[in-house]
């Protein structure tokens, strides 16, 4: 393992990974859709809240130990489920897996990894999730979530904001495609990241594992570029939320809420938790961030009995901290671990989850609190944060 002591900030990770991951694959998560100004509201509109620094408080015995749905956490954090992770390192979705279970935070599979659920059943611990997209086959949705009971995943996130794609102009710049496009630009790049092809090259997973071989029709990377066009539904709606709920039968999360309205009726669905997320800025471009959006939604279901999360944006222990004060019970991060994936492998994951732990910690004593679950808005200046 390498020494990654010097690995102070999840930026540190982003700048490295930008120099190893193929510019197509790099692109690809650190980007928004058209103007990308939501995708920088995210993290921006962090940096606005401030802290309010306590002093003469007891500060040992500090824990950063929650639950999120019930599960046990070292702290109120989770990976987010996100596509091509196995593209940012080889085998990625296993190596970020095992760094969770390490950690004690719970690890998303993407119904667009790399790595299939079967695969990384072997690595992932308890907090082993999945989410899932609702395709127009119905059937292999239906086997979709009986696979994952099967692997033993604890939760099913049912992601609610793609029926259809927001443009990332970056993506079709590169030629991102199913399967890549082999332009000259794209194999030039990929011969300045010797390590990442190395990798690559050790690896049979190289494609959708949880689709191609179980989809009808759709046995390798040609099939598969027709079939993921045609198959987003924008039909999708509350009954068919309802319906997965009851194939499912276990814990529900629903992602993608950005509307007080739309809290309602996730709660009003018996979901156990919704995450309020923008999809990184990936999808509506010109929405609130994340972190704007969420006091609104927490006071909208406030003992309706349903967990309120967040994602978008989150690099920092700070804005984890942040987040739990205005209302969250816990955050996903996605670029933080695929920047630390990307730049170090398994290793850099750990090392993302450390940085993260340490700085939530550590403000959270100097904010005169040494247990996460007596966080509250108290801990903000006011005049700072939304409301």
């Amino acid at each position: 393992m390498p020494d990654l002591s010097r690995i102070t900030t999840i930026e540190d990770l982003r700048v490295i990974a930008k120099r190893r991951v193929p510019r197509m694959f790099y692109d690809y998560a650190d980007s928004g859709s058209y103007t990308e100004g939501t995708y920088r509201a995210n993290e921006s509109d962090f940096r606005k809240i401030q802290l309010r620094q306590r002093v003469a408080v007891d500060m040992e015995g500090r824990s950063t130990r929650t639950t999120l749905v019930g599960q046990d956490v070292a702290m109120p954090v989770a990976l987010a489920p996100t596509g091509l992770t196995g593209m940012q390192h080889a085998d990625g979705e296993i190596l970020a897996a095992r760094a969770a279970r390490a950690f004690g935070v719970p690890f998303t599979l993407s119904t667009m990894s790399i790595c299939s659920i079967e695969d990384v059943a072997q690595h992932a611990g308890p907090g082993f999730w999945f989410q899932l997209y609702v395709m127009r086959d119905r059937d292999f949705i239906e086997r979709l979530i009986d696979r994952a009971k099967a692997a033993g995943v604890t939760a099913l996130q049912l992601t609610l904001d793609l029926q259809i794609l927001g443009q990332r102009h970056k993506d079709i710049k590169n030629g991102l495609s199913t399967p890549p496009k082999p332009t000259l630009a794209n194999l030039l790049n990929l011969a300045t990241k010797p390590t990442w092809c190395w990798h690559m090259l050790g690896t049979k997973r190289r494609s959708f594992g949880n689709i191609v071989g179980h989809a009808r029709g759709v046995g390798d990377l040609s099939s598969l570029s027709s079939w993921t066009a045609e198959q987003f539904d924008p039909r999708l709606n509350w009954g068919d939320v309802e319906w997965i709920k009851k194939r499912w039968g276990g814990k529900l999360i629903l992602k993608g809420i950005m509307d007080a309205d739309d809290a309602r009726l996730a709660a009003d669905s018996g979901a156990d938790a919704l995450i309020v997320s923008n999809h990184g800025g990936r999808q509506l471009d010109g929405a609130p961030s994340s972190i704007s959006a969420l006091p609104a939604i927490a006071e909208a279901v406030a003992g309706r009995g349903i967990e309120v999360w967040m994602d978008g944006g989150v690099r920092s222990g700070q804005d984890v901290l942040k987040a739990r004060a205005l209302g969250a019970r816990g955050v996903l991060i996605g670029r933080a671990f695929l920047y630390a994936l990307g730049a170090f492998g398994e290793a850099g994951v750990a090392r993302a989850l450390q940085i993260i732990h340490k700085e939530l910690d550590i403000t959270m004593a100097f904010c005169g609190r040494t247990q996460i679950d007596t966080v509250d808005r108290s801990i903000l200046l006011p005049g700072t944060y939304p409301r």
